[in-house]
């Protein structure tokens, strides 16, 4: 077993992000310690770089980046359940709750919950540490790069749909954005039933992938025409559920004007400006809502491994590339300025 190990470090007081040596973890109790295979690069990353995203619970000065990791159990530390064991297959859940508040004591909700990669170290290394509770089991035919990405690029937008949402079959929804969040929301959308599935993205090529992705229809938000095309494909009574997958302003705006009576917008991308309604009025005389989402919870990364498991979900066409360790801070590069307009560029150590 080797002393050190490749590692992509952020440094939280400078803003400073290396791949470097550091040394191989070893697992305390409850922990294993996992052979990374995959780790997606999420926006959040490159927030978390550009400092519009900040740790909430950070314990150290420098962070191991990445939350969306897939691997190997290599070794187990003390009173780990027997139903673990070295050389299972597992992605690990994004983050978990704090354990010690007293909404954790008494096995409710709670707000604290510490994100892998962010408030502590997460998988763009070769080996990381994983509390036993946040193991998710995969199947052997799930390629790890595709398992990798379920927490979160996934697992938010099913999330969105099904819990903030709640997709009723046979409804209209729209999806302003198709990125990571915004494609997979449109796959997602399709197996639950959803219909018709209305897509709105700036780009021609996000347009035509959402077509690939099930989308029954694709706009352009900036066209003269979109809201008028929206009523019709909805027989003129508008969208029961709009997602902001983009967090922008007039996105919202748009997607409330294209809301039928009690539609709702769910806000999945994050923005840090103001929420304003244009027309307060109809609003409420519609009945319509807003909502605001963030994340999922870990049982909606345990049904989209089922999904995968059962061939029912398919995430092939979600790794647009992969890259070796080394060169994360180029893929962190490439996904900031859309090059190539990825869905999930993954990281194989």
């Amino acid at each position: 077993m080797p002393e050190t190990m490749l590692a992509g470090r952020f440094d939280l007081r400078t803003g400073r992000f290396a791949v470097e040596e550091t040394p191989v973890p070893e697992p305390g109790p409850g922990q294993v310690r996992i052979k990374v295979k995959a780790a997606g690069i999420c926006l959040s990353d490159v927030h978390l770089m550009d400092g519009s995203l900040r740790p909430a619970y950070a314990t150290a000065d420098k962070v191991t980046v990445g939350h969306e990791t897939a691997g190997v159990i290599d070794a187990l530390g003390p009173d780990v359940p027997g139903d673990w064991a070295a050389g299972q297959r597992v992605l690990l859940q994004a983050g978990e709750r704090c354990g010690g508040c007293a909404a954790c004591l008494r096995h409710e909700p709670c707000l604290a919950v510490r994100t892998r990669g962010f408030d502590y170290d997460g998988g763009w290394a070769e080996y990381a540490l994983a509390t036993h509770h946040t193991l998710v089991a995969i199947p052997d035919d799930l390629p790890f790069e595709q398992a990798a990405v379920i927490p979160d690029a996934v697992s938010t937008p099913w999330a969105a749909v099904t819990a903030t949402g709640r997709v009723r079959p046979a409804h209209p929804v729209g999806v302003w954005g198709v990125g990571g969040l915004g494609a997979h929301a449109v796959q997602l959308l399709r197996l639950a039933g959803a219909a018709p599935v209305i897509a709105l993205d700036p780009l021609p090529a996000a347009r035509e992938r959402a077509l690939e992705f099930g989308a029954d229809l694709a706009l352009d938000p900036a066209a003269p025409d979109a809201r008028e095309r929206i009523l019709a494909a909805t027989g003129g009574l508008g969208l029961d559920l709009a997602l902001d997958m983009a967090g922008v302003a007039a996105v919202r705006d748009q997607a409330v004007r294209c809301l039928g009576r009690g539609g709702r917008l769910v806000l999945v991308g994050l923005g840090p400006g103001p929420l304003t309604l244009a027309d307060s009025i109809a609003f409420s005389y519609r009945e319509q809502r807003v909502l605001g989402h963030y994340g999922s919870e870990p049982s909606h990364v345990e049904e989209l491994v089922s999904l995968a498991r059962l061939h029912r979900l398919d995430l092939s066409r979600s790794i647009s590339a992969t890259l070796p360790l080394a060169e994360a801070a180029a893929g962190v590069e490439r996904l900031r300025k859309k090059e190539g307009d990825p869905i999930r560029i993954v990281l194989i150590p």
